[in-house]
């Protein structure tokens, strides 16, 4: 596997690891995040296949091309207010007042140009008349009949939105690789575009590993759980606009296990699997991937989360995330989110901003690693504070369902001390 571009990190990586367990309390050889983070992008390269679709259904692709302003925009010089449209020089000291000869709503120009002491109605994205240079807006004046008084402390040019302002004909108005959302659509609307070039959607194929895991609907036997991670893993692959392929549960038996990651290699830009990247006796996929393809398997200095498994299987990009819930969702937010929107042609990354906020109850936390606590933001006495969810085991989904950020406690972080001031990650429409 060779990176995309260069990079500091060497070729073999020290930090590959031959055994990953979640029971492991602390590992001071483990990969830090951002490092892990580094290197899975060094290694990913966009689709290229691009299609031209109809701009509503562009919503949540990727522009695959630049999207050029044939007009200006706006395309005439408009008011931004409702009041008068007047010549700027024909202001005196002290209150002035002009003739109104006429009226220009928005689409129903007034269609004539102004004289000396002549002023003309005008409404919001009304076109400004030939000869005027200044909006005085309604509240800034006094109408008797067709005499409109204006007070002082009115600008040259104030209110008057110029043609071209926002964007110029022959313009780039939206750069190849945006995301196009809500805002796209109508600003790409504005233009008068109806069809756009978009990449393709990215193909993810996933699957759970493990025997005791029973499908919804069935009886559980002791010792069987229902899986719950290709329902998250569907969730949040659809959020980010994959074509998803749900290759349901695995077995933990080396042959069927080999075929599935065959078979999901051939149909998909990117494989995510859930459960056996740990060092159980049962967990097969850490070999057969080092058969099948060039896979890193690391610790990751992190909590939860800890195993976590990076490389390629023939052409498609590979993911082996943990089993438990929570794990999956925190390492697909950390690392797998990101690299699948490189994947499908972003460009820049959405930001993932990290918020302050104070922290209303103690945490415990070893220094060395960085944790990913469930929290619930919120905004009291205009102050943004954040609470833990309750119990942050990785099996408890709960925690993540009622939270709405995690509380990043950094590295070189320890306690956490009730009343300090803690970085949180928003969750609301990430995941």
């Amino acid at each position: 596997m060779t990176p995309s571009s260069n990079t500091e990190l060497p070729s073999t990586l020290p930090l590959t690891i031959t055994h990953a367990s979640c029971a492991d309390d602390y590992d001071p050889n483990s990969m830090p995040v951002a490092k892990a983070r580094q290197f899975i992008n060094t290694f990913l390269t966009p689709v290229t296949g691009v299609a031209r679709v109809a701009l509503r259904s562009a919503l949540g692709r990727v522009l695959a091309a630049d999207i050029i302003s044939p007009v200006n925009v706006p395309a005439h010089r408009n008011s931004a207010m409702d009041g008068w449209a007047m010549r700027f020089d024909d202001f005196q000291i002290g209150p002035t007042t002009l003739t109104e000869i006429g009226t220009s709503f928005a689409g129903q120009p007034f269609g004539h140009s102004i004289g000396k002491n002549e002023c003309v109605r005008i409404f919001t994205g009304g076109v400004v008349p030939d000869g005027a240079d200044t909006i005085v807006m309604q509240e800034r004046t006094q109408a008797n009949g067709k005499s409109i008084t204006f007070f002082e402390g009115q600008k040259l040019g104030q209110n008057l939105r110029e043609a071209g302002e926002d964007l110029q004909a022959g313009a780039i108005a939206l750069a190849k690789g945006r995301l196009v959302r809500s805002a796209e659509l109508g600003l790409i609307a504005s233009l008068g575009i109806g069809e756009v070039s978009v990449y393709r959607p990215l193909r993810v194929a996933f699957f759970s590993t493990g025997d005791e895991l029973v499908q919804i609907g069935n009886p559980l036997a002791e010792g069987q759980i229902y899986d719950s991670n290709r329902y998250t893993l569907h969730g949040m692959l659809t959020r980010i606009g994959c074509e998803v392929i749900d290759m349901g549960v695995v077995r933990d038996d080396p042959a069927i296990l080999e075929n599935a990651f065959i078979d999901a290699s051939k149909i998909a830009d990117a494989v995510i699997t859930s459960g056996g990247v740990s060092v159980g006796e049962a967990d097969y996929v850490k070999g057969l991937l080092q058969k099948l393809g060039e896979v890193v398997f690391w610790k990751i200095a992190m909590k939860p989360g800890r195993p976590l498994a990076y490389g390629k299987i023939g052409n498609a990009h590979f993911f082996g995330l943990p089993g438990n819930p929570v794990s999956v969702m925190v390492t697909f937010y950390q690392f797998v989110r990101d690299a699948l929107l490189i994947l499908q042609g972003v460009s820049p990354l959405p930001a993932q901003p990290l918020l302050k906020a104070v922290c209303t109850s103690p945490i415990k936390k070893m220094p060395g690693r960085t944790e990913f606590q469930r929290g619930v933001l919120y905004l009291e006495d205009g102050v943004f504070k954040v609470r833990v969810t309750g119990e942050q085991g990785s099996g408890i989904l709960k925690s993540m369902s009622d939270a709405n950020c995690f509380i990043t406690l950094h590295d070189h972080v320890g306690n956490v001390e009730a009343g300090a001031t803690v970085d949180v990650q928003i969750l609301e429409g990430v995941i």
